[in-house]
């Protein structure tokens, strides 16, 4: 994402100080950025010549067709709304994410409707937008790079009352700040729009023990393995009657009370426009609250459109280095190689994962005949206990008193 600063170019991240009164801006402790960065084998400049220029094509097209709606939508009247994602942090820093789009002036962020219509919203790109944590403004911003390691470095700040959002309307920035653990309030304000709230995730640095997990097919029936219905639930089908997995969010609510303060972190290969939808979802069907972390699905030179298996292995590994202390929980379904993708994550982050959870899908859910999904997914071996279940009643039988048992040797 390229953003800017009181209309200075900027790299692909953002970073902000919260000033709270001080002198000087608080460093944050060492993260590392991965949000939306090509994995290298999959940058552009090493394919071939005909993917690079279908990859060209596309996002040429791509960007042809936003200017256009932007024309046909600014002569309709419309103007730039800033839509809040859920942001998360610590004591010292927190992530923030927001997208800028077109809307007429009736329009009100939050609003959930079929996927399509959220689907098709318009980017407002380059949309000066202010920020404040519970009403203190967001003063100083940072200019940076995900692709490269970002170190806090006052030197680089830039003073700012705001800052831009980039071609596709994203806004990714990191606000340094002292704040209790708890929830948090953020606003977001674009010209000529009322404040928008956004929730902010304040974790303790203290807390150990986290949970991600996995959206379609875990604990939200999409049916995500075959494509055609994929397409109609997320698309067509009415948000309002997504159908849980049964029993998951009694199992995550177990789980919740064995550690008061667990972190929840949802991750999906939805795109960013249905993040309201699925946090409706969640609250709705009574899951732990927690920060989304979804997929850009704007099409782009060097990133283009990350798969499912290097967009999970990315935010896993933004997690693992956002909370180098806490260790791991990991749900998922073996409909979309999760169990492949968190066998990797075992060995590349040894004693960080406390455990798996895998939802096995039926063949109906899987779009599979029994027989074939049988011989073609055999079970990769794992450095952490896995368990498998078709629900969550299933699951909780088997992994809550592993668990438990965790709990009582107070390695919870």
């Amino acid at each position: 994402m390229t953003s800017e600063v009181s209309g200075q170019a900027g790299g692909r991240r953002q970073r902000a100080t919260h000033m709270a009164g001080t002198p000087k801006p608080i460093r944050a402790r060492r993260v590392s950025t991965s949000f939306d960065a090509a994995a290298p084998r999959e940058r552009f400049e090493r394919q071939p010549l005909p993917v690079q220029a279908v990859r060209m094509g596309v996002t040429t097209g791509f960007d042809v067709w936003a200017r256009l709606s932007a024309v046909l939508c600014r002569h309709l009247g419309w103007y730039p709304r800033v839509d809040p994602y859920v942001g998360y942090g610590t004591e010292g820093y927190s992530r923030l994410i927001c997208r800028t789009v077109l809307a007429s002036p009736k329009a009100a962020a939050g609003s959930i409707g079929r996927g399509i219509r959220t689907a098709l919203t318009v980017p407002a790109p380059r949309t000066r937008v202010t920020i404040a944590i519970d009403g203190e403004p967001i003063e100083t911003v940072q200019l940076g790079d995900s692709e490269l390691y970002d170190a806090p470095d006052p030197s680089r700040n830039l003073s700012s009352k705001y800052a831009r959002s980039d071609r596709s309307g994203y806004l990714d920035l990191v606000a340094e700040h002292r704040l209790e653990p708890g929830p948090h309030l953020v606003t977001y304000h674009v010209p000529g729009r009322p404040l928008v709230p956004g929730p902010l995730y304040t974790l303790a640095s203290s807390a150990r023990i986290g949970v991600i997990s996995d959206v379609d097919d875990t604990i939200m029936v999409t049916q995500a393995p075959s494509m055609f219905k994929a397409a109609y639930n997320l698309l067509l089908a009415n948000p309002a009657k997504r159908a849980s997995v049964p029993g998951m969010s009694v199992l995550y609510s177990r789980i919740a009370d064995l550690a008061p303060g667990m972190p929840f972190f949802y991750l999906s290969a939805s795109p960013w426009n249905v993040e309201r939808t699925i946090r409706h979802f969640l609250e709705d069907h009574g899951f732990p609250s927690g920060p989304l972390l979804l997929r850009d699905l704007d099409p782009r030179p060097k990133t283009f459109v990350p798969t499912t298996v290097q967009h999970k292995h990315e935010f896993i590994q933004q997690l693992m280095a956002d909370f180098p202390r806490m260790r791991f929980i990991l749900f998922g379904d073996d409909g979309q190689r999760d169990p492949s993708t968190y066998a990797e994550v075992t060995r590349r982050y040894p004693g960080r994962v406390l455990a798996i959870g895998i939802r096995q899908l039926s063949p109906r859910e899987s779009g599979l005949p029994s027989r074939r999904r049988t011989s073609t997914q055999p079970a990769p071996e794992m450095d952490a206990p896995v368990f498998y279940g078709t629900t969550g009643a299933n699951l909780m039988k088997t992994m809550l008193p592993y668990l438990e048992h965790l709990r009582r040797a107070r390695r919870l």
